[in-house]
């Protein structure tokens, strides 16, 4: 098949992750990867800078898919209200098909330190992303650096949430209740009531 195929970043990403699943991340080459893909290593590279970046190349993606769906989000938006339209423009990067790959990227993560570590810097990457993106809407910086935290750890249940799920209803939906939970439960902190019965 040609190494110009339309396809070739799905193919790539597809075939890295059954290898990283199948023989581990550290035992999987580019070559293997380009291989299974029908692919060479020149088009590997075309698309990822390396190996890793097949687990998180989509966090560049959603970093500006979240922090556009809160600069567009209508003027009188809350903070709450800008965190939900961050999760409801992330819907064209978590589709269906995703999340079965998502699912694989969970169980590599799981087995290896170095692309722990890898995730982290990422994940900070679209933190920061997000409070960015609120301080221009007019946040102060801990308003900012709150909501972005708030929206990474709604973001992270609601991904556990969306892989564990039988259902087709969209990522934005499990999102959007994450983000519901957790407003129940800080609601909850300044309660009277002990935390063990």
């Amino acid at each position: 098949m040609s190494r110009w195929a339309p396809d070739a970043r799905e193919r790539l990403e597809s075939a890295a992750l059954d290898l990283f699943v199948e023989n581990g991340y550290e035992e999987t080459t580019v070559a293997q990867i380009a291989d299974r893909a029908g692919l060479n290593r020149a088009t590997f590279f075309r698309h990822f800078a390396d190996k890793r970046e097949v687990l998180f190349g989509g966090e560049d993606l959603l970093a500006d898919l979240f922090a556009e769906g809160i600069r567009t989000a209508p003027p009188d938006a809350t903070l709450t209200g800008c965190l939900h339209a961050a999760f409801a423009s992330s819907g064209v990067a978590m589709t269906p098909q995703q999340r079965a790959k998502a699912a694989q990227r969970v169980q590599v993560l799981r087995a290896n330190t170095e692309v722990q570590e890898r995730g982290l810097l990422k994940h900070t990457r679209i933190t920061n992303s997000i409070s960015t993106a609120l301080r221009e809407r007019g946040a102060d910086d801990l308003t900012a650096r709150l909501g972005a935290q708030v929206a990474m750890l709604a973001f992270s249940i609601a991904v556990e949430r969306w892989m564990g799920s039988n259902d087709d209803e969209p990522f934005p939906a499990h999102a959007a209740a994450a983000l519901s939970d957790l407003h129940e439960r800080a609601a909850e902190l300044n309660s009277r009531s002990p935390l063990s019965a």
